[in-house]
């Protein structure tokens, strides 16, 4: 496995856990934070081993805090360009990878934070979590895809009214929002997930994959998203494990998905 700077990597029962490791940062996003993180999912997507992944933030204050203030504060109207787009391309690989990507929000997840947990397809917060995108506070606006992902969630006028005011928000009003799917004690977050992740690894992950497609694409004003749902179902009904499934059902028996 890859030895990382700012990420510590552990694979477990076919979970691949992703923890950003800067608690004197507050794990804050650094171009080379996000070019490990970028690395990490890349062995999600080419390790057969890997059935899904959870990325979390180490310590009990945060999940990240935000990007690397220190960094941004040098950009250029050039260079903040490409730093813009290279944070969307490592966030998009993570909200279209075809196994499921889970987010355990342990603290503060800010700015570039907030934005990384709204790129996984699930987010899990413990009680003590705050999200929100501060970043009209620095005379800027969130730039790796938070104005779009956030408005998907939570709707056009709530989305207008926590990025435009940069106001931070408890989880439970995250959750109530639609931006988190479940808050949990601190002490309980990391079961949670693993608890949410074992429930669709034993499901085919063929399916489970073209979910991802298919939901993605309801969101895609350039892609027919009916049209998607309907050619993944032709490519399910081809499948080895569609007839697994049906099988499984029909004998009254527990199925034995794999992938084919």
């Amino acid at each position: 496995m890859t030895t990382y700077e700012n990420l510590l990597l552990t694979l477990d029962n076919g979970i691949l856990t992703i923890t950003i490791n800067r608690a004197d940062k507050l794990n804050a996003l650094s171009t080379a934070t996000i070019t490990e993180i970028r690395s990490a999912v890349q062995q999600v997507y080419d390790d057969a081993a890997v059935k899904g992944a959870i990325i979390t933030g180490t310590g009990p204050k945060a999940f990240v805090a935000g990007a690397d203030i220190s960094e941004i504060a040098e950009l250029s109207e050039v260079t903040a360009r490409s730093f813009a787009e290279r944070g969307q391309e490592v966030f998009s690989m993570i909200e279209r990878c075809n196994k499921p990507i889970i987010a355990a929000v342990n603290g503060f997840a800010l700015g570039g934070g907030c934005e990384l947990a709204m790129a996984c397809h699930i987010r899990v917060a413990s009680n003590n979590a705050r999200l929100g995108l501060p970043e009209v506070s620095l005379g800027i606006l969130p730039g790796y895809g938070g104005t779009q992902r956030l408005t998907q969630l939570v709707g056009k006028g709530k989305a207008m009214e926590l990025i435009m005011t940069g106001d931070m928000i408890p989880a439970e009003e995250a959750k109530a929002l639609g931006l988190i799917n479940h808050v949990v004690p601190q002490e309980e977050l990391m079961a949670k997930c693993v608890q949410i992740m074992e429930k669709i690894m034993i499901k085919a992950p063929l399916a489970v994959g073209l979910v991802i497609d298919c939901i993605n694409a309801a969101l895609n004003k350039d892609e027919n998203g009916y049209q998607t749902e309907a050619n993944a179902f032709a490519r399910c009904c081809a499948s080895e494990d569609f007839v697994e499934g049906t099988n499984a059902f029909l004998e009254k028996r527990t199925p034995n998905f794999t992938g084919n």
